[in-house]
């Protein structure tokens, strides 16, 4: 039963999500097209960059708690946790924006991007010769000031929120990953490639990964909503993923 331990973590993680996707409230399975084509994106370029710090060993696997399907370095669930867990957050974000969309996309985020982008930037400063504190607070700093200044989406508010919430459920699965509650680790990490600021057993760098997986995964899903990847639009023409679609008259 231990072969599973990842694998049933991950899943439940994501069963709540999925089953009430077809709550015809909320219908988010009707935007599956976009979460879809988003994730896909989002996999390839994260799975990418899992392949190779797996190699150098930045990070690993304990054998003891997967199924022993592999590509490359990575086991089977771990391809999973790049679909599983962003569709759990994206259902969640869809949620939060039915419940106060209008309210979210008033909100100036600008001081939480500048604040949280100035810290990571200093902080990869000084760790440059951490790979994974350095790689992974260089491009969530990245990302936010392309999302604050450049694109400056409606959604950034939704966003923010969505992922303070979703620290909840991630304290949970991502402490069980790392060792909480387990005789060994699911996921271990070279030491001397993390700051070594752990909350419980997560190392504080996971908190960030998690942000930038997440925001990417809305980023890409929004796009494709307002391309039309969708059974559904959106009334007005306005990339809002937390309303409730209406059909498509032909």
């Amino acid at each position: 039963m231990e072969k599973f331990t990842y694998l049933l973590v991950i899943t439940a993680g994501v069963l709540v999500p999925f089953l009430f996707s077809f709550h015809p409230r909320l219908r988010f399975w009707n935007n599956i097209r976009s979460f879809f084509y988003g994730n896909l994106i989002t996999s390839i370029l994260f799975i990418s960059w899992d392949v190779y710090f797996t190699s150098i060993k930045v990070w690993g696997f304990n054998d003891r708690y997967v199924i022993g399907a592999f590509f490359k370095e990575l086991p089977l669930e771990e391809i999973l946790f790049f679909i599983f867990i962003p569709y759990a957050c994206l259902f969640s974000y869809h949620c939060f924006g039915i419940w106060k969309g209008k309210e979210f996309s008033k909100f100036n985020t600008s001081r939480i991007t500048i604040i949280l982008s100035a810290s990571l930037f200093v902080l990869a400063a000084v760790n440059l010769d951490r790979a994974y504190t350095a790689v992974t607070f260089i491009l969530l700093a990245d990302f936010l000031i392309f999302l604050q200044f450049i694109t400056r989406p409606p959604w950034l508010g939704q966003f923010y929120f969505t992922y303070l919430i979703m620290l909840i459920p991630f304290f949970i699965i991502n402490g069980i990953l790392t060792g909480t509650g387990l005789a060994e680790p699911v996921v271990w990490y070279d030491a001397g490639e993390i700051m070594n600021v752990r909350i419980l057993t997560i190392p504080v760098e996971d908190v960030f990964y998690g942000m930038l997986l997440t925001g990417l995964n809305i980023f890409f899903y929004e796009y494709f909503l307002k391309s039309g990847y969708s059974a559904f639009t959106i009334k007005n023409d306005q990339p809002f993923a937390g309303k409730v679609r209406t059909e498509t008259e032909n």
